[in-house]
């Protein structure tokens, strides 16, 4: 373990009953970054978060928080905080004694507290509303509240359990700026989950994509955007088009009926694979002169481009999203960069394959 590593999960499962909920997830947590643990409802990443917290305990494997197990250390004797998505604030204590609540546990002396109080509150802007009283909060500011209530007890680690999803979007986006901030400026580690994918890219140092119990992808997130390992990730990390095509051989590839130069290599000649090109790598152009030739099936305007959704010769769909309009039904080209084209390998059997294969070389001599 690297002396930057603050937390690891080694072969982690959690069952609950028959279910496996958690199935041999191994990762590392280094200190003063942003993590977010990202995934559909029910993917495992609350499930970790309890981990760590102490709320539960792994069915087996082993937590380690700095170099030493901790899978059976209880909650209260961790160097952790948890932010919970309902903020959890005690609706009968004012501002002041919300974030005094675990100081006052812990027996320390008055002054102390409000030292720390006052410190905490200007962390997060909310100096002067010592006094003020919960339900005459805001929810960004009572957020902010929890977030001080967490950091004056000056832990290692603040674990957020979706703590922006109750809030309305413009003040979810001026929140996820003072996350990021607040976390910058205090230099340690925040674990977020979240299942908002916007939310994640925007927020952080490295995200784990988590599916059924699997972390399906890590790394920062221009690698998970930009370069997805699969159908999955590719499908929940933005807007993505998918095709089945073929690996001819390193930087050429095969879809759509025609054979297109890439910047993927490493994988077999002949090998099935999905292709991927973001929505907005597509550009419109007259049919002609374009890589692709589609029909344009449907239109929306969204603000700062238009969504448009086309078809090919093959009946394969494809999105795009341009500042240019186009008309239901008219015959247009699309094109795109060599560097556009994202290659991942195909997840079905040689049968599947070669009646996928048998059909594409029909429909190519049919037209």
């Amino acid at each position: 373990m690297s002396d930057n590593t603050i937390i690891q999960f080694d072969q982690v499962t959690k069952k609950f009953d028959d279910a496996i909920v958690l199935d041999s997830v191994s990762f590392k947590i280094e200190r003063g970054k942003f993590y977010t643990l990202l995934g559909p409802s029910g993917c495992g990443k609350t499930t970790i978060l309890r981990l760590i917290a102490g709320f539960t305990e792994p069915s087996s494997g082993s937590i380690y928080f700095d170099g030493k197990v901790i899978n059976d250390v209880p909650a209260n004797k961790r160097q952790v905080n948890t932010v919970f998505q309902d903020y959890a604030l005690f609706p009968h204590l004012n501002v002041f004694e919300n974030v005094a609540f675990g100081l006052k546990i812990k027996k320390m002396k008055k002054a102390v507290i409000g030292e720390k109080v006052k410190e905490a509150l200007k962390f997060v802007n909310l100096e002067g509303y010592e006094n003020r009283e919960i339900n005459e909060m805001s929810g960004g500011q009572r957020q902010r509240v929890a977030i001080a209530r967490a950091i004056v007890n000056e832990p290692e680690v603040i674990l957020l359990d979706e703590p922006l999803s109750a809030l309305d979007l413009k003040l979810r986006t001026e929140m996820q700026y003072e996350l990021r901030e607040l976390q910058q400026r205090l230099g340690i580690t925040f674990i977020f989950v979240t299942h908002d994918q916007e939310e994640a890219l925007a927020m952080s140092d490295e995200i784990f994509v988590l599916n059924h119990g699997i972390i399906q992808q890590s790394g920062t997130p221009t690698d998970i955007y930009d370069e997805p390992i699969n159908r999955f990730v590719a499908d929940f990390i933005g807007e993505s088009n998918i095709t089945a095509g073929v690996m001819i051989e390193d930087y050429k590839v095969s879809f759509a009926g025609k054979e297109f130069i890439c910047v993927d290599r490493g994988l077999n000649s002949n090998e099935p694979i999905e292709i991927v090109i973001r929505p907005e790598d597509l550009a419109i152009t007259v049919r002609d002169e374009g890589k692709l030739r589609v029909r344009v099936d449907s239109q929306l305007f969204r603000g700062v481009h238009y969504e448009i959704c086309c078809y090919d010769e093959f009946e394969n769909e494809w999105l795009v999203h341009s500042t240019k309009k186009a008309t239901v039904g008219e015959e247009i080209g699309l094109t795109f960069d060599s560097e556009a084209i994202h290659v991942m390998r195909f997840n079905e059997s040689e049968e599947e394959f070669d009646k996928r294969l048998e059909a594409y070389v029909e429909k190519d001599h049919a037209n």
